[in-house]
């Protein structure tokens, strides 16, 4: 058995696997603000999934920056209490199976570029705009290398613009996040019908994917997330095309065909690897495990 996870900054899911191809149905729940409540709640509920069934390996996701090593969070703008605790280090002695923590963005990203929106291209950048904004880049089925993680929701769009989560100025994230329109306009995003507003999202999003594509260069961009239902794909597409005057072609938008899953079925196929291999390189493509 291979427990998976998302550790996301509104909510958690946890499920098992026992063949590391299906999932069972997996548990949800709204992600704790403080650490040690999140990490208790955490393993009573792999307790109880696991049912005293032995756990080979434990992978899934976390929201925000991480330490060199992997093994826990350093400037998370939406779970700041869970910052500079050891994670890895407390889930593995509490529950006795090795862990693998890996951004959260990255396992949508490699769970759509293997399996959903993106599997039929070669370079994929996974970009999800939700409580906060993230993205990761997936060159033929593997996480690419990189120092310190992507963080293109940390890109500046205006020096002098509104603040971040994070306590920075006029990045992405702090104009098209659901926390950005939330303090912005006091009231949940769902909320909002003025197709103005959403153009507006549409167009900042725009400026943020081109910026994106410029530096990554990919085939396809796969975006994802609860603001993702009202920003228009169709008008950040026309936006950029507008604002494009270096690349020959712009990647094409997708649309993430995972749903709420997708970081569950990227987290299964390292954890599923992981089980059998005993160690994960970020480098390697899990397509071939």
């Amino acid at each position: 058995m291979v427990i998976v996870f998302d550790i996301g900054g509104t909510n958690t899911r946890i499920a098992y696997s026992k063949d590391g191809k299906t999932l069972s149905e997996p548990v949800i729940y709204p992600t704790p603000e403080h650490f040690d409540a999140g990490v208790s709640q955490f393993v009573a509920t792999v307790k109880k999934l696991s049912g005293g069934e032995k756990i080979m390996t434990i992978a899934g996701g976390i929201p925000g920056p991480m330490d060199a090593e992997k093994t826990m969070l350093l400037k998370a703008p939406n779970l700041k209490n869970w910052n500079n605790k050891p994670l890895k280090n407390i889930l593995e002695k509490e529950l006795g199976a090795p862990v693998f923590l890996e951004n959260d963005t990255a396992m949508w990203g490699i769970g759509e570029a293997l399996h959903g929106a993106g599997k039929d291209f070669e370079i994929v950048v996974y970009m999800t705009v939700s409580t906060g904004v993230g993205g990761t880049r997936i060159v033929n089925g593997a996480i690419d290398t990189s120092a310190q993680g992507f963080e293109p929701g940390h890109q500046i769009i205006n020096p002098d613009g509104p603040e971040c989560g994070c306590g920075g100025k006029g990045h992405l994230e702090a104009y098209i996040s659901g926390t950005a329109l939330q303090n912005k306009f006091g009231k949940p995003p769902k909320e909002i019908k003025d197709p103005a507003i959403w153009d507006e999202e549409a167009k900042y999003l725009a400026i943020g994917l081109l910026n994106t594509s410029v530096f990554w260069s990919p085939h396809c961009i796969v975006l994802g997330g609860s603001m993702m239902k009202d920003i228009p794909i169709a008008k950040v597409a026309s936006y950029m095309q507008s604002m494009n005057h270096i690349l020959s072609a712009l990647p094409e938008l997708k649309l993430a065909q995972l749903k709420d899953t997708g970081g569950l079925i990227g987290s299964l196929s390292i954890a599923w690897y992981n089980s059998r291999h005993g160690s994960v390189d970020r480098r390697t493509s899990f397509q071939a495990s």
